[in-house]
């Protein structure tokens, strides 16, 4: 890399740590509402969905894929359905990639 991808990569760098070192510098002195902190809670639920979704539904990012040649979908529902049935995320994340590797392999 040159000097100036490297100015470029350092300030990236610095500026990132600022950020991130000053919500962990004051976190502990800022008190939040009690309907806020609650809200709060599904941030994580709605960013996993939103990112997903999309690839669920839209392998290719073009066009909705709803039929059973869509693998992505297939091992998408099963793991909704083991973790509905089960609320664990080893399980969750293992079976889910497990059936669409299988349904791949089955499906051609």
């Amino acid at each position: 890399m040159s000097g100036y991808e490297w100015v470029l990569v350092t300030g990236m760098a610095l500026i990132t740590f600022a950020i991130r070192y000053g919500l962990f510098a004051v976190g502990h002195r800022v008190r939040f509402n009690p309907w806020l902190s609650q809200a709060l809670t599904y941030v994580p639920v709605a960013v996993l969905t939103a990112i997903i979704i999309p690839a669920m539904f839209m392998p290719d990012g073009h066009t909705l894929q709803l039929s059973l040649d869509n693998a992505y979908l297939m091992g998408g529902l099963v793991a909704i359905a083991i973790a509905a049935k089960w609320r664990n995320l080893l399980a969750t994340i293992a079976g889910g990639m497990a059936f669409f590797f299988l349904w791949r392999w089955l499906r051609g």
